[in-house]
Formats: structure tokens, C-alpha cells, sequence
């Protein structure tokens, strides 16, 4: 057992010992059950470490200005922390300042609400430049409104001058002040960040190489799901928010067409707002995708409500409805299911229609995948055939580089046939170096062969 320490006001506490508090309001609609917001919330905190003694949901009617939950609650919740010495509450949803400063005098312990704690969470995860901006930025937009509430927080952390009688107001302007001019350096520093991708997307625009998304509710397993396609050892663990930086790698599916991977950060309820500003540099590479897949966690009680999430941040990044619409779906993790309902669903892979069964885990599933993606970017091409003379080295290079090389032999002149398929945004460029000499394949005629 964790040895007990001294907290506020000198009571004893458990280091990293943490009560999970969810407000049920009585007035909302709830897409969820309570007890999978505590299990979630839990889940959040053990992200970072800390020891979740328990949970509990209590109903709020109207929430109040001063302390949210009412007093009796309040007061119940306090007798809890000081008997199991609890040194953390999280507070799964959102406070206003005033409420969190007074949450944190009656219990006496530290309170932080959902979007706090997901900013601690991304802070520790982050590890790219461009990551550590995002979210440096995100959690001083959210500090600069909680300046009101931070003036024993920054007491301590100036050594607290006793005699002055706390920071005071000039402090918390100073710190207004400094914040303010941190904010505007990252963004200056994120527009170059936006410019560089934008830059880099154009590059990628000139290689034959379409671009595809995994997207989903964080713990979705579109990490595992990567490595598995891409044979990459990016951090896959079971565990919320385990991957925060955007990862690009190239696969080959099995038409031959080779693409560009990239794994994304996490969705999940209630994102703060300040996160999908803050990462919407990030989040753009979703939107420029050709083909966006979407993982879900076909195991988890609450798949369709995740599902609902996911598809309102997609929205809120500008993706519009049909493109939403023609989303891969990719139902993920039938490992845990029951043997004769993850063969049925597996059965359904075969129609080439509705959503994909798999397991990133074990493989299952994974041919059917890389046939729906043929097929999503297959309508794009047109096929030709091109005889080069042996000299044409060069033209064959570009060929590699503009096209995909479906087949490819050399008679004994020393002649290369090649058969190749053209997107139709390159089908220009290509034509204008070769004009004539290409000669357009028939539809369905490599099948027929």
C-alpha cells in the first residue's frame, strides 16, 4: 500500500489516489450508460498513473453555479476523500472556474474536470515538435480562462511571499499577459506547421500514391491495425490515447497498387474544443485523404455511441456527409467474440458490401480489407499498354513514378512492354510525354485474362 503523505491542510493522503465523480444530469439526453462514463473516466486516469479507488454518478437536477453538484452531495463527497485519503477527484465533465477552485476548498484536495484531464493526458504523450505545440496550445487557451482560480497554484510556484498576501492581481495579469504572448508564438510556429503539410500533400500529389486515413474512437485498435498492415511497430497498447502523433507509412494492397497509411490520434466524447483547434493541422491529413477507414471496437459495449463521436468530430472538421458516407467501416476486435458469430461475420466480408470484420490482432478479415481498398480506388484508373525501346530507361523510371507498372516484359530486341494504370489526375502528364504511343486496355480485360 501506497504510504500516505501530507495534503492540503495537512491531512494525509495517498499519492496518486483518485475518485472518479460523473454528474448524471437528469435533463440530458444520456447516449451512454453511467456506469461506461465511470469505466471510461477510469481508463482516462490510469492513462497517467493513477490509482482509481472507486466511482460514483451522482444525479444533478440542475447543475449550480458555485459547486455544480449540490451540498449534500458535496459534503458526502469530502467525507469520502478525508477517510480514504483521496488526493485527486476527477470530475468527468466540464467546470467553470469558480466551480473547481470551490470543489477543491471543500474537499480539499486537487480537482481537474474531463478536458483537463485529457490535456495531462496528451501532454505526457506527446512527442513530436509539432505534437508539443498542439498541445502546449491547448492547455494554456484552457489555463488563460482559469487564471481566476490559480492564485494559490502560482503561489507555490513562486516560493508564496507570505507578507504580500498571495500573488495578487498583478500577477494574475502578468501571467494574463504572458500566456497571451505564448499563445501567439505557437500559433505563428502551427501556420508554418499547416504550410509544411500543405506543402508536403503537394509533394505526395505528384507520386502515384493515394493516401488512406484510419480514424476511430481512441482504444479502437487502429494502431495494431498499422503495424499489422504496414508491418511498423508504432506504440499499440491497450490503453487510451496511446498513439497522439499522426504516423505515414507505404503498403502495397493485393491488386498491387501501393498506398500511404497514416494512423491517426484518437477520437473520443466530449473532445475539448481547444484540442481539435489545437490539432487541426494534424486532422487535415484526414480530411485529404482518398480513402477514409473507420475502426471501431466491435467488442465494446458502447461501439454505436463511439461510432456517434466520431462521426461528430469528422463533422466538425469540415468532412462533409457524403464523404462521410463513403467512409470504409472496419469493425474491429472480433477476436473477443463468441467463435459462431465472428464466422458469420466474417461470412459477410464476402458480399463486398456493408462493414468489414476483422481482428488486427490475429489477421482475420485483413484480405477483405485490402480488397475493399482496391476497389475504392480502383474507379480512378485507366489501363494502357506501352512498348518503350531499349534506350528509354528514363521513361520507364517515370512510369514507376507516375503510374502503377501492372506488368512488365522484355522481348529480345530488347524492347519493354509494360501494361499500366493511370489515375485520372496524372492521366495529363502522362499523356503529354508518351501521347500516341499509349494504348488504352479495354475494361475488365486483365480480369478476363
Amino acid at each position: 500500500m501506497t504510504r500516505p503523505e501530507k495534503g492540503v491542510d495537512g491531512r494525509a493522503v495517498r499519492p496518486g489516489a483518485a475518485l472518479i465523480v460523473h454528474p448524471v444530469l437528469k435533463t440530458a439526453r444520456a447516449d451512454r450508460a453511467p456506469e461506461a462514463r465511470l469505466a471510461e473516466a477510469a481508463g482516462l486516469a490510469g492513462a497517467i498513473g493513477l490509482e482509481v479507488l472507486g466511482g460514483i454518478a451522482p444525479p444533478v437536477n440542475v447543475p449550480r453555479p458555485a459547486t455544480y453538484l449540490g451540498k449534500g452531495k458535496v459534503d458526502e463527497i469530502a467525507a469520502r476523500c478525508a477517510e480514504e485519503g483521496i488526493e485527486l477527484v476527477v470530475f468527468d465533465g466540464a467546470l467553470t472556474p469558480v466551480q473547481q477552485r470551490n470543489l477543491e476548498r471543500a474537499w480539499k484536495t486537487k480537482v481537474i474536470d474531463r478536458t483537463g484531464l485529457i490535456l495531462e493526458i496528451f501532454g505526457e504523450r506527446a512527442s513530436t515538435r509539432e505534437g508539443r505545440l498542439q498541445v502546449e496550445l491547448a492547455h494554456l487557451t484552457y489555463q488563460r480562462s482559469r487564471l481566476v482560480r490559480s492564485w494559490t497554484h502560482l503561489e507555490r510556484q513562486r516560493g508564496g511571499f507570505g507578507f504580500l498576501g498571495g500573488p495578487g492581481e498583478t500577477q494574475i495579469e502578468t501571467d494574463r499577459r504572458l500566456i497571451g504572448e505564448r499563445i501567439a508564438k505557437i500559433k505563428a510556429e502551427l501556420k508554418e506547421v499547416v504550410r509544411t503539410r500543405a506543402l508536403h500533400r503537394e509533394a505526395r500529389a505528384r507520386v502515384p500514391f493515394p493516401i488512406v486515413a484510419l480514424v476511430g474512437y481512441t482504444n479502437a485498435g487502429k494502431s495494431t491495425l498499422f503495424n499489422r498492415l504496414t508491418r511498423a511497430e508504432v506504440l499499440a497498447k491497450d490503453m487510451l490515447f496511446a498513439t497522439l502523433d499522426p504516423t505515414m507509412r507505404g503498403v502495397v494492397l493485393p491488386g498491387g497498387r501501393r498506398i500511404i497509411l497514416s494512423d491517426t490520434v484518437g477520437f473520443i466524447s466530449d473532445l475539448p474544443t481547444q484540442l481539435v483547434a489545437a490539432f487541426r493541422a494534424t486532422l487535415e491529413e484526414v480530411l485529404a485523404a482518398d480513402v477514409i477507414v473507420h475502426v471501431r471496437d466491435l467488442s465494446h459495449p458502447e461501439s454505436d455511441a463511439q461510432a456517434r463521436d466520431v462521426a461528430a468530430v469528422l463533422e466538425e472538421l469540415g468532412l462533409d456527409e457524403e464523404r462521410r458516407s463513403k467512409m470504409i467501416v472496419v469493425l474491429n476486435k472480433i477476436d473477443r467474440l463468441e467463435a459462431d458469430h465472428r464466422a458469420d461475420l466474417l461470412a459477410r466480408n464476402r458480399s463486398g458490401i456493408g462493414p468489414l470484420a476483422v481482428s488486427a490482432l490475429t489477421g482475420e478479415g485483413l484480405d477483405a480489407l485490402g480488397e475493399r481498398l482496391d476497389q475504392a480506388l480502383l474507379p480512378r484508373e485507366t489501363e494502357f499498354d506501352l512498348t518503350l525501346d531499349p534506350h528509354e530507361g528514363d521513361a520507364l523510371a517515370f512510369l514507376y513514378r507516375a503510374a502503377r507498372v501492372l506488368e512488365r516484359a522484355s522481348d529480345e530486341t530488347g524492347h519493354v512492354h509494360v501494361v499500366i494504370a493511370v489515375e485520372d489526375e496524372r492521366l495529363d502528364r502522362v499523356a503529354a510525354r508518351f501521347g500516341t504511343r499509349l494504348r488504352r486496355r479495354p475494361a475488365g480485360l486483365r480480369a478476363a485474362e
